[in-house]
């Protein structure tokens, strides 16, 4: 006899498969489109099944928050404008689909970079060689220019950089593609931008004629209009896409800020989209959605592809209501 002997299965309990609960149905699957298929045939075709269906639901939140004057609130790290979605997010914002936008300082880097000079992201190991990185002279000049008159407006850094997006646009000195920027185009319409530094971060802190006074003044002004948008949040939706950390800290602080004065926040829907998940982003807005009644999402895949099949499912479900 074997020193270790086997469990005996012969009295196995078993059960019926109706009795059974499935997590999974045939109905819920994916199906092939014939060639030529339109967007929302493509978009019936997939499967109800973990992620399809949470972009399902997600896409359908977002237009229920438009229709009921909701907030849909973006946040979002550089890399989603790095991947050239800023056309994609702009036509939500002309839509008013978007009603508040809120990013970190390396994004109102590359948005200004691609509105002024059509061209952003440079090759970081080659330029940190010979002391070349970061040191562009048009990009500090611009941001610190920006920064220190919004400083002296008393304006919120998005909005002081996005009004100066507009007055070169205006001058015909430069800023030809403002209609590409973010910043330029919530200036434009109305529409709350805020930037949120963290100091030595971003490429234009390293410049002479950098303020940390001024910075520090415009960014804590932004974290103050962020967070009024934060205390409206009930019933609507809150995005976070592309920032691991900044943005959800800022999304938290904002929370308790708001939530310490009285306003309610949720419930309201919470999304996290990126293509790696981190621990912060999953809590903000993700875990704090579903603590205050609401419901949350983590949906990973690539912003180049992920974001534009979520707005173009969001477009297609308004039809032509802006």
């Amino acid at each position: 006899m074997p020193d270790h002997q086997p469990l005996d299965l012969s009295r196995i309990k078993t059960h019926p498969f109706a009795q059974r609960r499935n997590k999974v149905r045939r109905e819920d699957f994916g199906r092939a489109c014939a060639p030529g298929a339109s967007f929302a045939e493509f978009w019936e075709s997939l499967p109800r099944i973990l992620a399809g269906q949470d972009l399902c639901e997600v896409a359908t939140a977002i237009v229920a928050a438009h229709r009921a004057g909701r907030p849909v609130i973006l946040t979002m790290g550089a890399h989603v404008i790095k991947c050239g979605l800023s056309p994609v997010l702009i036509d939500l914002m002309e839509r008013r689909v978007i009603t508040a936008l809120a990013m970190n300082g390396a994004g109102s880097v590359h948005d200004v970079e691609i509105a002024l000079f059509g061209a952003t992201s440079e090759d970081v190991g080659e330029g940190i060689k010979d002391g070349r990185f970061g040191m562009a002279a048009e990009t500090g000049e611009f941001l610190n220019g920006a920064i220190a008159w919004g400083a002296q407006q008393g304006l919120g850094m998005g909005e002081a950089i996005g009004r100066k997006l507009l007055e070169e646009q205006g001058s015909g000195v430069g800023g030809q593609g403002s209609g590409i920027s973010l910043l330029a185009t919530a200036v434009r319409l109305g529409i709350p931008a805020t930037v949120h530094v963290a100091i030595g971060t971003d490429i234009h802190h390293l410049h002479p004629d950098a303020s940390g006074e001024a910075m520090g003044a415009t960014s804590m002004l932004d974290f103050r209009i962020f967070a009024a948008q934060v205390a409206d949040l009930s019933g609507g939706v809150l995005i976070n896409a592309g920032s691991a950390v900044v943005m959800p800290t800022v999304i938290e602080k904002a929370i308790a800020a708001a939530r310490n004065l009285g306003h309610a926040v949720g419930p309201f829907v919470g999304v996290n989209l990126d293509f790696i998940q981190h621990y912060r982003a999953g809590n903000n807005p993700v875990a704090r959605a579903k603590e205050l009644g609401g419901k949350g999402y983590r949906i990973t895949g690539h912003h180049e592809i992920l974001i534009p099949l979520l707005a173009q499912a969001v477009v297609e479900q308004m039809g032509d209501a802006q």
